[in-house]
């Protein structure tokens, strides 16, 4: 027997919806299950000494560009955790978001609205489950230095500043010009928010994420001028 109209239309609407849902989850939904991330393409000559495990919280020099050639695996889940309109943040978010749109990566942004947010927006970030969380902005540092140590199997990429003392699970990026360290300790050099040119921004994502699908994480990535 045929089911009366209303039935047919009602099953007709769950099988659409179930369809959509099952649609979104195998592209979009992090929830899923999701292979180990690596990296695709090597390392070029001069960017770490492969023969050397670089000190926890030491700094490295690699040289321009060696970094060029690495990318991520397909499917890889980034949150860019951010805060503050300055211009440096600015310049860092758009060369994450770049990067992101080139690399096909899967990119979420959580952004915090204030200093009472801060934290709790690290909780939403790591809540989410991603590969790799990025900061960008020079607020989110004491908050960072305050719940990373706890996070040690979450990896963290913080561009355009350092932590004081960083675990293994947390890796920066600086230059001449950035490496804020927290409210007290001041610029490791001399702070010059030219210095965030959209070249630099994404030299820092690049290379960073370089870095950490090396395995080459808990140290200070130190870009030299060109």
């Amino acid at each position: 027997m045929r089911p009366p109209f209303r039935t047919a239309s009602i099953l007709a609407l769950l099988a659409a919806v179930t369809a959509l849902v099952t649609g979104c989850g195998s592209g979009h939904d992090w929830s899923g299950p999701h292979p180990k991330p690596s990296a695709v393409g090597a390392l070029g000559p001069g960017f770490i000494d492969p023969s050397v495990t670089p000190a926890p919280e030491s700094t490295i020099t690699p040289q321009p560009n060696s970094w060029d050639e690495v990318r991520p695996s397909e499917g890889y889940r980034v949150v860019l955790l951010t805060t503050g309109d300055d211009r440096p943040t600015k310049a860092l978010v758009t060369a994450v978001q770049d990067w992101a749109d080139k690399e096909d990566v899967d990119l979420r942004t959580v952004v915090a609205k204030g200093h009472s947010d801060l934290v709790p927006t690290i909780t939403r970030a790591l809540d989410m489950g991603p590969d790799l969380i990025v900061s960008a902005g020079n607020d989110l540092i004491d908050p960072l230095a305050l719940v990373t140590a706890n996070h040690l199997s979450q990896q963290f990429l913080v561009v355009g500043a350092e932590l004081a003392e960083p675990t293994h699970n947390v890796t920066a990026v600086d230059w001449s010009g950035a490496s804020f360290r927290g409210e007290g300790l001041g610029m490791s050099s001399t702070y010059d928010a030219n210095s965030f040119t959209a070249e630099r921004c994404a030299d820092a994502i690049r290379a960073g994420v370089a870095a950490v699908l090396n395995n080459r994480t808990g140290i200070v990535l130190w870009l030299d001028e060109h």
